[in-house]
């Protein structure tokens, strides 16, 4: 071997040594290796939303390489690429629409919709173009949490309504065309039609991720919506206490059923924090959602503590991402998004990350 490719082979090993947060992968699946003159040039291409944490783990995979190697010129830069995701040979792709992401319980009241919209706001934080859909025709909550007051969306020539666009978020809802006291006394079959007509009807403009805020429960809208639109993946959330557990298994199973990967729990309400005190104490139980992610194997993407400015901050529409973008809560929910982009890429399927490219000058 001459002595670039022993180089090369010892980065590479190096590079094998550094492992990404989010991803769990060794940076050596997401590396391109380039000689350029007496230098050598290493580009990190993460394949999720990972806003400065590109820069960080450039910087991390800099200091190993420049510790082992003194002497070399390695340097050392993250990058975002964002795959398309691999065809659905089953379902019809929605337009304007790469990633479809399903965030569902199998009980109400455990935080879902605050977790979703959240969650949609961390990945467009982080650089991506994102979607979020309020599949909940019942009950509705993202208007008011979004902070939305205004004139409902009307349908253009083609017959497609526009979204509704709030904190770089390109939004639709049942909520946005009804007012908001007013009931959907609809029995399953109109509210299924219904749904699919605003997952496909809404002019969503090219977006990478579309989140959808699953109604709870495991019924007709989300069997429908698993066999009719091309979900990349489900996020499951729970809280830790036995009862929620019980039909959060439930909703895990039946994405299981139906063929859609599901990529982690999410815990929520894990621990309550006294607004007072600050005094912490897990008044739902301890542990419960990484237990169940043990049992199924599946990642614990994270776990959310019961804290009143979640609760504040949603219901004034000014969700926790954008209330507070550089507070420790919103750094919870941008790491539980960060492993759930991370984990779709290899759900979906393990040779999206790019391989480790080398190009001789």
């Amino acid at each position: 071997m001459t002595d670039d490719a022993v180089l090369r082979t010892r980065i590479e090993t190096l590079l094998g040594d550094v492992q990404d947060p989010y991803s769990g992968c060794d940076l050596r699946a997401v590396a391109a290796i380039d000689r350029k003159g007496e230098a050598w040039a290493v580009e990190l291409r993460l394949g999720y939303p990972c806003g400065d944490h590109a820069k960080t783990l450039a910087a991390t995979a800099q200091a190993h390489l420049t510790q082992a190697l003194p002497g070399v010129d390695i340097r050392v830069q993250g990058s975002m690429v964002l795959n398309a995701p691999p065809p659905d040979t089953t379902r019809q792709a929605v337009p304007g629409v790469d990633w479809i992401i399903a965030v569902a319980s199998g009980k109400g009241g455990v935080g879902k919709s605050t977790t979703a919209v959240n969650l949609a706001l961390a990945l467009a934080a982080d650089g991506a173009r994102v979607g979020l859909l309020d599949a909940d025709l019942y009950g509705p909550s993202q208007p008011r949490m979004l902070g939305y007051v205004g004139a409902a969306p009307q349908a253009g020539a083609d017959g497609r309504l526009p979204p509704v666009e709030r904190y770089g978020l390109r939004t639709m809802s049942v909520g946005y065309l009804v007012d908001e006291d007013q009931p959907m006394i609809w029995r399953g079959p109109m509210v299924t039609q219904t749904l699919t007509q605003l997952v496909r009807q809404t002019d969503w403009g090219g977006v990478d991720y579309l989140i959808i805020d699953l109604p709870p429960g495991t019924g007709d809208v989300q069997i429908s919506l698993s066999q009719q639109v091309p979900l990349s993946g489900a996020v499951i959330v729970t809280t830790p206490q036995d009862i929620a557990l019980l039909d959060a298994r439930k909703a895990l199973r039946m994405f299981e059923k139906v063929s859609v990967p599901v990529l982690g729990v999410i815990e929520n309400m894990s621990t309550h924090i006294c607004s007072r005190c600050g005094h912490e104490e897990a008044i739902f139980g301890h542990g419960g959602g990484e237990r169940m992610a043990a049992q199924y194997g599946v990642p614990l993407l994270g776990s959310l503590p019961l804290d009143l400015r979640i609760r504040e901050q949603t219901d004034r529409g000014r969700p926790t991402v954008v209330a507070e973008p550089g507070g420790a809560l919103a750094q919870a929910y941008h790491d539980i998004a960060r492993r759930a982009s991370a984990h779709l890429v290899q759900a979906a399927a393990p040779s999206v990350f790019p391989e480790i490219r080398v190009v001789d000058d």
